[in-house]
Protein backbone atom coordinates (compact mmCIF):
# COMPACT_ATOMS: atom_id res chain seq x y z
CA UNK A 1 0.00 0.00 0.00
CA UNK A 2 1.27 3.70 -0.71
CA UNK A 3 3.00 6.06 2.10
CA UNK A 4 1.46 9.35 2.35
CA UNK A 5 4.06 11.78 2.31
CA UNK A 6 4.36 15.36 3.02
CA UNK A 7 7.13 17.21 1.85
CA UNK A 8 7.37 21.26 1.74
CA UNK A 9 9.93 23.69 1.93
CA UNK A 10 10.56 26.18 4.70
CA UNK A 11 12.50 29.59 5.85
CA UNK A 12 14.61 29.05 8.94
CA UNK A 13 11.97 31.00 10.28
CA UNK A 14 8.89 29.11 9.50
CA UNK A 15 7.35 30.81 6.30
CA UNK A 16 6.27 28.75 3.05
CA UNK A 17 6.04 31.44 1.00
CA UNK A 18 7.30 35.32 1.15
CA UNK A 19 4.54 38.15 2.16
CA UNK A 20 1.70 38.78 -0.96
CA UNK A 21 1.91 35.29 -2.40
CA UNK A 22 -0.62 34.65 -5.58
CA UNK A 23 -0.92 34.10 -9.21
CA UNK A 24 2.28 34.53 -10.91
CA UNK A 25 4.17 34.60 -7.48
CA UNK A 26 3.40 31.57 -6.26
CA UNK A 27 6.08 31.95 -3.06
CA UNK A 28 5.55 35.36 -2.94
CA UNK A 29 7.94 38.66 -2.36
CA UNK A 30 11.36 36.43 -2.45
CA UNK A 31 9.82 33.75 -1.61
CA UNK A 32 11.85 31.86 -4.93
CA UNK A 33 14.57 31.71 -2.34
CA UNK A 34 13.18 29.00 -0.93
CA UNK A 35 13.33 26.98 -3.86
CA UNK A 36 17.10 27.58 -4.76
CA UNK A 37 18.05 24.31 -4.65
CA UNK A 38 15.26 22.76 -7.01
CA UNK A 39 16.57 24.98 -9.39
CA UNK A 40 20.70 24.76 -8.68
CA UNK A 41 20.91 28.73 -7.22
CA UNK A 42 19.15 31.68 -7.78
CA UNK A 43 16.21 31.82 -10.21
CA UNK A 44 13.14 34.17 -10.88
CA UNK A 45 9.90 33.85 -12.15
CA UNK A 46 10.86 35.97 -15.29
CA UNK A 47 14.12 34.17 -15.68
CA UNK A 48 15.42 30.60 -17.04
CA UNK A 49 15.91 28.00 -14.06
CA UNK A 50 18.66 25.69 -13.87
CA UNK A 51 18.88 22.40 -12.68
CA UNK A 52 19.48 20.83 -8.84
CA UNK A 53 22.86 19.38 -8.27
CA UNK A 54 24.69 17.19 -5.60
CA UNK A 55 22.37 16.78 -2.83
CA UNK A 56 19.82 18.57 -3.82
CA UNK A 57 19.62 16.62 -7.22
CA UNK A 58 20.39 13.24 -4.88
CA UNK A 59 17.29 13.81 -2.50
CA UNK A 60 14.70 15.20 -5.35
CA UNK A 61 15.21 11.75 -7.35
CA UNK A 62 14.91 9.46 -4.97
CA UNK A 63 11.38 11.65 -3.68
CA UNK A 64 10.23 12.12 -7.36
CA UNK A 65 11.09 8.06 -7.97
CA UNK A 66 8.77 6.87 -5.70
CA UNK A 67 5.85 9.01 -6.09
CA UNK A 68 2.55 7.52 -7.89
CA UNK A 69 0.26 10.33 -7.30
CA UNK A 70 -0.23 13.95 -5.93
CA UNK A 71 -2.20 15.74 -3.65
CA UNK A 72 -2.10 20.11 -3.56
CA UNK A 73 -4.58 22.81 -2.78
CA UNK A 74 -6.83 24.83 -4.81
CA UNK A 75 -4.05 27.81 -3.55
CA UNK A 76 -1.00 26.53 -4.82
CA UNK A 77 -2.93 25.41 -7.86
CA UNK A 78 -4.23 28.79 -8.37
CA UNK A 79 -0.99 30.64 -7.03
CA UNK A 80 0.77 28.65 -9.94
CA UNK A 81 -1.94 29.49 -12.28
CA UNK A 82 -2.81 25.77 -12.82
CA UNK A 83 0.73 25.27 -13.93
CA UNK A 84 -0.42 26.54 -17.53
CA UNK A 85 -3.27 23.81 -18.02
CA UNK A 86 -0.37 20.61 -17.94
CA UNK A 87 0.27 18.49 -15.11
CA UNK A 88 3.91 19.27 -14.01
CA UNK A 89 4.30 16.02 -12.37
CA UNK A 90 2.67 13.60 -15.00
CA UNK A 91 1.26 11.16 -12.48
CA UNK A 92 -2.21 11.50 -11.57
CA UNK A 93 -2.96 14.86 -9.39
CA UNK A 94 -5.78 15.58 -7.35
CA UNK A 95 -6.63 19.04 -6.31
CA UNK A 96 -8.29 19.90 -2.56
CA UNK A 97 -11.28 22.68 -3.29
CA UNK A 98 -14.48 23.49 -2.20
CA UNK A 99 -15.82 24.20 -5.65
CA UNK A 100 -14.95 20.80 -7.38
CA UNK A 101 -17.52 21.69 -10.20
CA UNK A 102 -15.20 23.88 -11.54
CA UNK A 103 -12.37 21.01 -12.68
CA UNK A 104 -11.34 22.22 -16.06
CA UNK A 105 -12.18 19.75 -18.84
CA UNK A 106 -9.67 16.94 -19.60
CA UNK A 107 -7.64 14.63 -17.44
CA UNK A 108 -4.56 16.72 -16.22
CA UNK A 109 -6.39 17.76 -13.09
CA UNK A 110 -9.10 16.26 -10.52
CA UNK A 111 -10.75 18.23 -8.64
CA UNK A 112 -11.62 16.70 -5.49
CA UNK A 113 -13.99 18.00 -1.94
CA UNK A 114 -11.69 17.53 0.88
CA UNK A 115 -8.37 16.19 2.01
CA UNK A 116 -9.87 13.19 3.20
CA UNK A 117 -11.18 12.15 -0.38
CA UNK A 118 -8.30 13.46 -2.40
CA UNK A 119 -5.84 11.09 -0.41
CA UNK A 120 -7.92 8.23 -0.68
CA UNK A 121 -8.37 8.85 -4.41
CA UNK A 122 -4.85 9.16 -4.82
CA UNK A 123 -4.15 6.26 -2.96
CA UNK A 124 -6.41 4.11 -4.81
CA UNK A 125 -4.08 4.93 -8.38
CA UNK A 126 -0.49 5.14 -7.01
CA UNK A 127 -0.56 1.57 -6.86
CA UNK A 128 2.82 0.53 -4.76
CA UNK A 129 3.92 4.52 -4.83
CA UNK A 130 4.04 6.81 -2.70
CA UNK A 131 1.52 9.83 -2.35
CA UNK A 132 3.34 13.34 -2.66
CA UNK A 133 0.67 15.75 0.03
CA UNK A 134 2.38 18.93 -1.77
CA UNK A 135 0.80 21.75 -0.35
CA UNK A 136 0.56 24.54 0.47
CA UNK A 137 0.32 24.67 3.83
CA UNK A 138 -3.20 24.27 4.78
CA UNK A 139 -3.55 20.93 3.10
CA UNK A 140 -0.36 19.51 4.69
CA UNK A 141 -1.63 20.53 8.10
CA UNK A 142 -5.42 19.62 7.25
CA UNK A 143 -3.38 15.54 6.41
CA UNK A 144 -1.87 16.04 9.34
CA UNK A 145 -4.13 16.70 11.71
CA UNK A 146 -6.68 13.18 10.22
CA UNK A 147 -4.02 11.27 11.10
CA UNK A 148 -3.33 10.88 7.04
CA UNK A 149 0.54 11.17 6.55
CA UNK A 150 2.99 8.83 7.33
CA UNK A 151 6.10 10.67 6.16
CA UNK A 152 6.79 14.20 6.44
CA UNK A 153 10.24 16.22 5.12
CA UNK A 154 10.84 19.85 5.89
CA UNK A 155 13.24 21.23 3.42
CA UNK A 156 15.12 24.08 5.32
CA UNK A 157 16.05 26.72 3.30
CA UNK A 158 19.26 29.31 4.76
CA UNK A 159 17.30 32.36 4.60
CA UNK A 160 15.08 34.08 6.98
CA UNK A 161 11.79 35.34 5.04
CA UNK A 162 10.75 37.76 7.99
CA UNK A 163 6.94 37.20 6.73
CA UNK A 164 4.69 35.14 4.67
CA UNK A 165 2.87 31.96 5.64
CA UNK A 166 4.40 29.70 8.12
CA UNK A 167 3.88 26.20 7.56
CA UNK A 168 2.11 25.59 11.26
CA UNK A 169 0.08 28.93 11.70
CA UNK A 170 -2.90 27.56 14.10
CA UNK A 171 -2.02 23.90 13.87
CA UNK A 172 -2.96 22.67 17.50
CA UNK A 173 -2.67 18.84 16.69
CA UNK A 174 0.61 17.18 18.69
CA UNK A 175 1.86 14.99 16.78
CA UNK A 176 5.05 13.17 17.76
CA UNK A 177 7.91 12.09 14.73
CA UNK A 178 10.60 9.67 14.68
CA UNK A 179 13.51 11.05 13.08
CA UNK A 180 14.50 9.19 9.60
CA UNK A 181 17.22 11.14 8.26
CA UNK A 182 19.11 14.32 7.30
CA UNK A 183 21.07 15.64 3.89
CA UNK A 184 22.33 18.86 3.73
CA UNK A 185 23.50 21.09 1.01
CA UNK A 186 24.87 24.62 0.35
CA UNK A 187 21.07 25.27 -0.38
CA UNK A 188 18.96 23.52 1.38
CA UNK A 189 19.01 20.94 4.86
CA UNK A 190 16.38 18.17 3.93
CA UNK A 191 14.75 16.65 7.40
CA UNK A 192 13.13 13.44 7.32
CA UNK A 193 10.55 11.98 9.69
CA UNK A 194 8.03 9.49 10.07
CA UNK A 195 4.49 10.41 11.67
CA UNK A 196 3.98 7.78 14.95
CA UNK A 197 0.80 6.84 15.64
Amino acid sequence: MANVVAAITTSVDGYITGPDDGPAKGLGEGGERLHYWVFGGPWTYDEPRGEPVGEDAAWLQQAIGRIGAVVGGRWTYESAQHWGDENPWGLPFFIVTHRPEEQPEGDAFVFVSGVDEAIRQAIEVAGDKDVNVMGGGDVIRQALAAGLVDELTIVIAPVILGGGKRLFDGFTTSIELEHLGVRQSPLATFVDYRVRR
